[in-house]
């Protein structure tokens, strides 16, 4: 098997130098903005993002990259859960000026599916989770509770206990939680990662539409390259701590990047027609 080369060529950077350079300086205005990311474990870099990248309100933008490439911890810190040096600003504030709980308040993050409050019932979850953000008035709580259990399909689970459900069930709750929040940030590690084919695309499409009409921005780590292209309206593409690419899935998505990145041959078909877009992976390298 071939190895990929030690960093990324000169064209595959090109285009996330286009991206960033927009941005470059800009770090008050709406959106979240990064600008010169770098994040230390044991002395070594794991990420290393020079410039400026900026998500953008009422977007939904993928994350995306091979395993290791730094997903989850650009997630992390942006949570505030890892240390890093270099800018982070929400909405023109600076992150490291909030105290942990404005941060919470404002930024919601899903990691990966994990367990935890087995014996609460899925209704009673949601409202737990929306009263722990600040939101005091019940009447608006349980209307807003019961519109997400509707939105996202939940209303034959809203009874059972978490602990009664499966993988796919749990992961789409957990996702309920986040969004009952109400905040202005929503990062998902992996959202679909347990979700059958319906649940894929009706839970990214309803992202997608929740940011739009909330102007909320919603980061999601995702593997399914089709699923980012076709739900995504920007791309961040990682490649061992690094941005490889970022913009829109036509520019970032080509044959020659996921050959660089993720050491595949690939096709890579947008239709004409409108239709959604087909990245099909062909062979290993």
């Amino acid at each position: 098997m071939n190895q990929r080369h030690d960093a990324p060529t000169a064209e595959s950077v090109a285009p996330a130098r286009l991206a960033q350079s927009r941005d470059e300086g800009a770090l008050d205005g709406q959106g979240l903005v990064l600008q010169d990311l770098s994040v230390l474990r044991g002395g070594h870099p794991v990420l290393d993002m020079p410039g400026t990248l900026r998500a953008h309100r009422g977007e939904l933008t993928a994350l995306l990259g091979p395993n290791g490439a730094g997903k989850s911890t650009l997630l992390q810190t942006i949570a505030g859960l890892l240390p890093a040096s270099g800018q982070l600003c929400l909405d023109g504030e600076a992150l490291a000026s909030l105290t942990p709980r404005e941060r919470a308040a404002r930024i919601g993050y899903l990691p990966q599916l994990s367990e935890g409050g087995a014996m609460l019932e899925v209704f009673e979850s949601l409202l737990l989770a929306r009263r722990l953000a600040g939101h005091l008035d019940e009447q608006a709580n349980l209307h807003h509770c019961e519109a997400l259990v509707s939105a996202l399909e939940l209303a034959p689970l809203a009874s059972r206990r978490l602990g009664q459900l499966s993988g796919g069930q749990r992961q789409r709750v957990a996702i309920a939680q986040a969004l009952v929040r109400e905040p202005a940030l929503l990062m998902l590690d992996e959202p679909t990662s347990a979700l059958d084919l319906h649940f894929q695309l009706a839970v990214l499409d309803w992202l997608g539409r929740d940011a739009r009409d909330r102007q909320r921005i919603v980061i999601v780590a995702l593997h399914d390259l089709s699923l980012a292209a076709r739900h995504a309206a920007q791309l961040w593409l990682l490649d061992r701590g690094r941005l490889a690419a970022s913009g829109p899935p036509r520019e970032v998505l080509s044959v020659e990047r996921l050959r660089e990145v993720y050491a595949i041959e690939a096709r890579v078909d947008w239709p004409e027609d409108g239709s959604p877009p087909a990245i099909v992976a062909l062979r290993a390298l």
